[in-house]
């Protein structure tokens, strides 16, 4: 590992009179044999913050930021960042996850048992060249295992995130969690709900990409699995939880409405990875009220606004899944006419890429098939027709801009609602996109008479 760890860190660590320690997924990932570049350095040692800081800025690092009160310390330099903390023993409020008290330490054992999972409480000695374990959780690592550093129910009564970050280091790392450790979880699954909604979204964006991590296939399905076991979902996204044993027609799905979700959210591509597992959260909401899923879309979008402002997501992110949601029923049946279906195109250019993802994890989802779909074949050879006519897909593309209007006759307050008529008579072939031939039609069909 030693030849893994930069210059800068090693002399560091020479500049410290006690042993500095590389700790957490750094270590366990590099004995599991992935990359450890994928994963944050994090460093230890049996001292205080001041001691460190001293040792820090003797070898040109710069500290960031400083939490005395919890021993952490951020520093970078020359593009290198880590987080220091001092040995600690932590006492907690049940499920908070900030520790209600921290007794600084120089005894590992008591810095390993305040950890979460003993594949994460390795840690490697920098100076010595060797690794540390405390608690066997290289034997965890090398079995594909995690298990708590004290009781499954002790450790997660102490801190709701460890719910999340069970299934996120899970699906990351393939590891597989203990049946003690689920089951613990799942006494104490309403503690995520102490958790601040930012921690929540971070971590089921991480689950939610944990394919992308060291390339294990499905991985983010795993996890979202775990979430399901736990009841970790039915607590952060009740709503999605409700579809849980909710039956749909045979003839098109394999699944129930809450497996359909999490087999979306598996066959889609990353980019739309949260909208395609909110999809169909209106199916449920639907059902209880109604006994079918007429509208689904409509509500599922009201729906997802709702969740999407409770995790507190950035507001495009938001809008753009909303859509998503609300489009991904559009010509479901496939008969809507060639000239509607351009006219969709053009009105969700900007997310068009993106409703022919949810199409295809839509359809994938149904009963796990790889073909693709017959709505994005449809509509991607639609497109490519467009393309060769050379039909304008934005304002900017149209051939004529709002002064001209403006000089031909129309007032100034109708000239945005004209200039997208005119878009929309490109899309249907009514008229060319060429600026004699737009100004003409718009002379005849839109300009008021006098």
């Amino acid at each position: 590992m030693y030849k893994t760890i930069s210059h800068n860190l090693t002399e560091l660590a020479q500049a410290c009179p006690y042993p500095l320690y590389i700790v957490g997924g750094r270590v366990r990932d590099f004995i599991a044999g992935f990359s450890p570049e994928a994963t944050d350095t994090d460093i230890c040692a049996p001292a205080s913050a001041e001691d460190f800081i001293s040792r820090a800025h003797s070898c040109g690092f710069k500290v960031t930021a400083a939490y005395k009160n919890t021993g952490t310390v951020k520093l970078e330099k020359d593009g290198e960042s880590y987080e220091f903390t001092c040995f600690r023993s932590d006492e907690y409020v049940r499920g908070e996850h900030v520790p209600s008290g921290i007794r600084c330490t120089d005894d590992i054992n008591l810095d390993a048992r305040r950890r979460d999972f003993k594949c994460n409480a390795v840690y490697y000695d920098i100076k010595a060249r060797k690794i540390c374990d405390p608690l066997g959780g290289v034997e965890d690592i090398k079995n594909g295992r995690i298990s708590t550093v004290a009781a499954p129910s002790k450790v997660f009564g102490e801190d709701g995130l460890r719910l999340m970050r069970l299934a996120r280091i899970s699906a990351q790392t393939g590891f597989k969690p203990t049946a003690e450790c689920l089951a613990a979880a799942g006494e104490h699954c309403r503690l995520v709900s102490d958790v601040s909604a930012e921690r929540i979204a971070a971590e089921l964006n991480l689950i939610l990409h944990a394919d992308e991590k060291y390339g294990i296939p499905y991985a983010h399905y795993a996890g979202l699995k775990i979430l399901q076991e736990t009841g970790v979902l039915r607590e952060i996204l009740p709503e999605l939880a409700l579809g849980e044993n909710m039956p749909q027609r045979a003839d098109f799905h394999k699944y129930d409405v809450l497996e359909h979700s999490l087999r979306a959210a598996m066959y889609a591509d990353g980019s739309v990875r949260l909208a395609a597992l909110l999809h169909d959260v209106g199916k449920p909401y639907c059902f209880l009220k109604n006994g079918n899923f007429h509208g689904h879309d409509e509500e599922g979008a009201r729906i997802a606004a709702e969740i999407l402002e409770r995790l507190k997501a950035p507001k495009k992110t938001a809008a753009e899944i909303v859509r998503l949601v609300a489009t991904h029923m559009y010509d479901l049946r496939g008969d809507a006419k060639t000239g509607k279906v351009r006219k969709f195109i053009i009105k969700n250019y900007d997310i068009f890429n993106k409703i022919l993802l949810i199409k295809q994890a839509d359809f994938s989802a149904c009963t796990d098939d790889l073909a693709k779909a017959p709505a994005v074949i449809k509509f991607k050879n639609i497109y490519a027709g467009m393309v060769e006519e050379g039909v304008p897909f934005t304002l900017k593309e149209l051939k004529v801009k709002g002064d001209a209007l403006i000089a031909l006759g129309f007032a100034p307050e109708s000239v945005g609602a004209t200039l997208e008529k005119l878009l929309y008579g490109c899309a249907s072939g009514a008229v060319k996109n060429d600026s004699a031939a737009l100004l003409d039609y718009a002379a005849k069909v839109f300009l008021p008479r006098g």
